[in-house]
């Protein structure tokens, strides 16, 4: 594994650019995230959400995070401003497959933490849960690409 983002330990080490406790690769993460202009989470669909690695590495936002003394919608920080994208497979292609998955991002990541939701590619009906994934016989790939290119269109 190249990269390893451990969970949230909740301890509050971190709270308002502490230094990290955890040694993991989202330290050397922090800089590239406060730069980055977009962050695209890329998830399979397990257990109808996140992976587990994509929820870790979003618990860890935590440590970004800035005081605020007028904190909108309840929060108690304020986090940066970025925009931020959603990529996901699925072996099926239920109308309610992608629901949860949706929701958390919608409410974690763009209502609570305040990223801009530049999109979604959801690819449903890739393959099953007993196989090898299928998605290069559906037109989520060329779709996930489409998309990449009109994220920051020139004008």
């Amino acid at each position: 594994m190249k990269h390893e983002v451990r969970g949230c330990l909740g301890c509050n080490a971190c709270r308002y650019g502490k230094p990290r406790i955890q040694k993991d690769s989202f330290n050397e993460m922090v800089p590239k995230i406060k730069e980055a202009d977009c962050i695209v989470f890329a998830s399979p669909l397990y257990f109808w959400t996140l992976s587990s690695k994509i929820k870790a590495f979003i618990e860890r936002f935590y440590c970004i995070a800035e005081e605020d003394p007028n904190p909108p919608l309840g929060r108690y920080e304020k986090y940066p401003i970025k925009d931020c994208a959603l990529l996901m497979t699925a072996a099926d292609n239920f109308f309610w497959t992608f629901e949860q998955a949706v929701s958390y991002y919608k409410f974690a990541l763009v209502n609570y933490i305040g990223f801009h939701n530049k999109g979604m590619v959801l690819a449903g009906g890739c393959g099953d849960t007993n196989g090898k994934a299928q998605i290069e016989k559906t037109e989520y790939l060329e779709k996930g690409y489409e998309f990449g290119k009109s994220l920051y269109v020139k004008e």
